[in-house]
């Protein structure tokens, strides 16, 4: 059995996503979305706090459906001639833990068996979104581990947009493989920096991510 992953992605700006402008106009939070696909199209569901259920009356693609406790139940029907970004995930055959949105950000709770996966997952989003953010990653592995497992959380959002990008193309030219495919002058001239530069945000990225790692 491969290693389980947890991972949250936050999708800056989805493109198709009504609940995402609605947030993002509103200021108000969305949570416990779901859907359903009949053969009239997909109904989508929602939950906001009765305090913002003025700015969800004013969302003419929405309808009220049921209040629950301090909350409201809203309806919508998705557009059959647009994709938005849960499909797509759908679509590679991972289904989605949670949904939520806050200010605009689409927030998706995923269950995958491994970081491949992941990955394929984060880059056919790309092209429906602004940019996509990788909140949280934990990965149990089952070899040599307890019943219980040794979870781990890494926030790669600790890490600055450069050092983002250095490990990115570290990783992608082969510089973390062994024997190395790559040496830091061939990956310092990608990036366009001096191998100095690079070593100095590859060592801060990488402390930074230990960090987590060996945290107790």
């Amino acid at each position: 059995m491969s290693d389980g992953v947890r991972a949250e992605l936050a999708v800056h700006e989805p493109t198709n996503c009504p609940l995402a402008s609605f947030a993002a106009e509103s200021g108000a939070a969305v949570t416990d979305v779901t859907w359903a696909t009949g053969r009239d199209g997909t109904a989508e569901e929602f939950r906001v706090a009765s305090d913002a259920a003025e700015a969800a009356a004013s969302f003419d693609a929405v309808t009220p459906v049921v209040e629950v406790g301090e909350e409201r139940v809203y309806r919508f029907e998705r557009d059959p001639e647009t994709t938005c970004a849960c499909e797509i995930v759908e679509s590679l055959g991972s289904p989605i833990a949670d949904v939520r949105v806050r200010d605009g950000t689409l927030v998706l709770t995923l269950h995958l068996r491994s970081v491949e996966r992941l990955r394929t997952i984060v880059d056919e989003l790309a092209d429906a979104a602004e940019r996509v953010e990788l909140r949280y990653l934990v990965q149990t592995g089952d070899e040599g581990a307890t019943d219980d497992g040794d979870p781990t959380v890494v926030d790669r959002s600790r890490l600055t947009d450069r050092q983002r990008e250095v490990v990115r193309t570290a990783h992608r030219m082969g510089y973390f493989a062994y024997p190395r495919e790559a040496n830091a002058t061939a990956v310092a001239d990608e990036l366009g920096i001096g191998p100095s530069t690079f070593a100095e945000h590859l060592a801060a990225a990488q402390r930074t991510l230990l960090d987590d790692l060996l945290r107790e």
